[in-house]
């Protein structure tokens, strides 16, 4: 008896090709706005983490900016002067004193500035970085070629520097020749001892274009002597002693700088409480653009039931005939119900492949992955399924209801 339903259903459809089609059309864009806005933002959280996670292992952040005057932006009291938010090389110097913090493993401050780079055959600007040596602990960076500077060439303020891959390829147009060679960075002669391993963009910076020097070079030359620092990294001794160094951390600066907690003039964030936040901003987007795209779902719902009444309109005579054959007002209801769900589902189905094949086109464009999520293809199935049902419910119940003599009359 089922089989019959179907058969009936599949006939009904196929006998009004275009208005089947025009009606799934509703249900599949709709599908199809989902999947694309789901795939796209749980590949936009999926690069989000890997990037933060690549900036290091066990890593915290120190940057300017509390909430001192209630923004963190204002003049806060800072060893017994009036000074704007800011981080020094001394902040750094006293956290890596013994006992400072403990559970911190190292500790790379640094300060940034862009610099016009000249090599034998080209010119080129590119982020100039002044650290330390423990930088490409804390960033996990490997070198492709050469070596990083030591702390005794930090101590004197050596003229070497340390290329990322697209710098070096613009200097030398092969990566691999640049070490050993000279540059001049603002007319000031530099010699590249390494070239880091390419990285790519990191929430989004070009890491592969930079050039490492150490900090005292870096502040004697580019920064007129000043010792103030953008950021300071530290890597926590492993990932269950991180909060101790965050809190280690915070203590020690707090002292340092003679405030209060809730003057802090500067913020300590972990890798857990970037990707936490990155994710909730993502998903937020994702909720707010789904639910757009869903209202479209609504659209195809009621483009359903709206066919399915006509369809019933036009059938008058059809189920007249069939209840007068002794058909039940049950087996009546369950071809409609099954029109409705089969329009849904089909739709459903082609929205699903629709939104796969759209996110792996826009995806590239955008720069963005695209992730295929088994659960919410099952999800989007079952909610094009049940739309095409409900919206099924009330025609099928009209159909059900109808007199066999009032259906035949209708003729």
């Amino acid at each position: 008896m089922l089989g019959q339903t179907f058969r009936t259903a599949f006939e009904a459809l196929n006998a009004r090709r275009m208005r089947s089609a025009l009606t799934l059309l509703g249900i599949l864009i709709g599908i199809a706005a989902v999947m694309l806005t789901v795939g796209l933002g749980q590949g936009a959280s999926a690069q989000i983490t890997a990037q933060i996670n690549s900036l290091g292992s066990n890593m915290l952040i120190v940057t300017p900016g509390g909430n001192a005057g209630g923004g963190g932006g204002g003049m806060v009291a800072f060893r017994g002067g009036m000074s704007a938010d800011k981080l020094s090389l001394a902040d750094a110097q006293a956290l890596a004193q013994e006992g400072v913090a403990p559970d911190v493993a190292a500790i790379a401050p640094v300060a940034t500035a862009y610099g016009n780079l000249r090599s034998p055959t080209t010119t080129w600007q590119s982020q100039l970085v002044g650290t330390v040596p423990d930088w490409a602990k804390v960033r996990a960076r490997e070198l492709s070629s050469g070596r990083f500077f030591t702390d005794s060439e930090v101590a004197g303020g050596e003229s070497v520097v340390v290329l990322g891959t697209e710098t070096a390829t613009q200097l030398f147009a092969d990566a691999a020749l640049a070490v050993g060679k000279t540059i001049q960075i603002d007319g000031q002669i530099f010699t590249v001892i390494g070239v880091l391993d390419s990285t790519g963009y990191q929430m989004s910076s070009n890491e592969d274009d930079t050039v490492l020097l150490p900090i005292t070079t870096y502040s004697d030359r580019f920064a007129s002597g000043s010792t103030d620092v953008n950021t300071i990294y530290l890597e926590a001794a492993s990932g269950e002693r991180l909060s101790a160094a965050q809190q280690q951390v915070n203590k020690a600066l707090l002292t340092l700088h003679r405030l209060s907690p809730e003057n802090a003039d500067f913020s300590v964030t972990t890798q857990a409480s970037l990707v936490s936040t990155m994710e909730s901003v993502v998903g937020i987007l994702t909720a707010v653009l789904g639910g757009i795209a869903a209202i479209s779902l609504l659209v195809g719902g009621i483009g359903v039931m709206n066919i399915m009444l006509v369809s019933v309109s036009e059938r008058v005579h059809e189920i007249g005939l069939r209840k007068a054959l002794g058909a039940t007002p049950s087996t009546i209801r369950q071809q409609f119900l099954v029109e409705a769900a089969v329009l849904g589902f089909v739709g459903g189905l082609l929205g699903v492949l629709l939104g796969v094949g759209g996110s792996a086109l826009v995806a590239p464009l955008i720069g963005v992955p695209a992730v295929l999520s088994i659960p919410a293809t099952a999800i989007a199935l079952a909610v094009s399924f049940a739309i095409g049902l409900i919206a099924g419910v009330y025609p099928a119940g009209r159909a059900a209801k109808m007199a066999p003599i009032d259906a035949l009359r209708n003729e």
